[in-house]
């Protein structure tokens, strides 16, 4: 008879009774395995997976600086010859219309709103920055294959390339500068005349602005047929309203008291009915 005790079923032994897991800050775990008699470590992430988030992550950053910049950069604009407050505020979509532009801007303009000339600078706040790409930063994110982190990289890197160029964009040449005066405004005129095909020449525009105001641009004449009509002479060239409306140069201003746009106006009327202002002795 076998000896007792010997032909016992051995028990079964697990391959160990806990896991040891080393966590980031270095602490060792024992974990306890119930049952088990093997064990599989979580896959680590791959190296293509980590790069497309650091590459993404940075992209999203860079976009998100660039915008910044963008909004907080100021707006100048500096002004041609033709250009009126209403149409820069116009252009640049600015709230409260020409009235607002002109409180920005009072002390560059002066007192006079009607009259700015080329060459002053404007400011005119921020236009509004187009909106950054959310749905690319998430597919960059997102991205299963090294392929998109390669691509995702060369754009970030294209991204910084590109934030100091954008910054050192070489500045408009600036138009030519008028005077405030007489001698400005005349020389002015001469050049929008030109662009229009208005026969005329400094003398003969001076000449008959001596001769009708004295140089005062605000001149009007409340005495005379026309006053009396309901329709004085006003301005450095004594145009009455509608003569001026009628003969008014685009792009010039439409208020009469405007030096420019009044000489201008005044000397395409007379090219039509005298072939020239210098052909323009007396009252007309």
């Amino acid at each position: 008879m076998p000896a007792p005790g010997k032909h016992r079923r051995p028990k079964s032994v697990s391959l160990g009774r806990g896991i040891a897991a080393v966590t980031t800050g270095g602490a060792v775990l024992a974990l306890p395995v119930l049952g088990a008699t093997t064990a599989s470590a979580a896959a680590a992430p791959s190296v293509a997976e980590k790069a497309v988030t650091s590459v993404s992550v940075t992209s999203v950053s860079v976009t998100a600086q660039a915008n910044s910049v963008t909004k907080a950069a100021p707006a100048k604009h500096s002004v041609v010859s033709g250009e009126s407050l209403s149409k820069i505020a116009r252009d640049y979509s600015v709230s409260g219309g020409w009235k607002k532009l002109y409180e920005g801007n009072r002390k560059v303009i002066g007192e006079n709103p009607h009259l700015i000339h080329p060459g002053i600078t404007l400011t005119v706040g921020a236009k509004a920055a187009a909106p950054s790409d959310a749905k690319a930063g998430k597919a960059g994110k997102s991205a299963p294959t090294a392929d998109r982190a390669a691509s995702a990289e060369r754009a970030d890197r294209s991204a910084r390339a590109a934030a100091p160029a954008a910054q050192a964009a070489p500045a408009a040449a600036a138009p030519t500068a008028y005077t405030n005066d007489l001698d400005g405004w005349i020389k002015e005129s001469l050049a929008v005349m030109a662009q229009h095909g208005i026969p005329g020449t400094y003398e003969g525009i001076h000449r008959n602005i001596i001769r009708e105001s004295s140089g005062n641009p605000n001149a009007i004449n409340n005495w005379d047929s026309n006053a009396a009509k309901g329709t004085p002479s006003k301005g450095l060239l004594q145009v009455i309203d509608p003569t001026f409306r009628a003969y008014h140069v685009p792009g010039t201003s439409t208020d009469s008291y405007d030096p420019v746009a009044n000489i201008v106006a005044a000397c395409n009327y007379a090219a039509d009915r005298y072939g020239s202002i210098d052909n323009v002795f007396g009252a007309y």
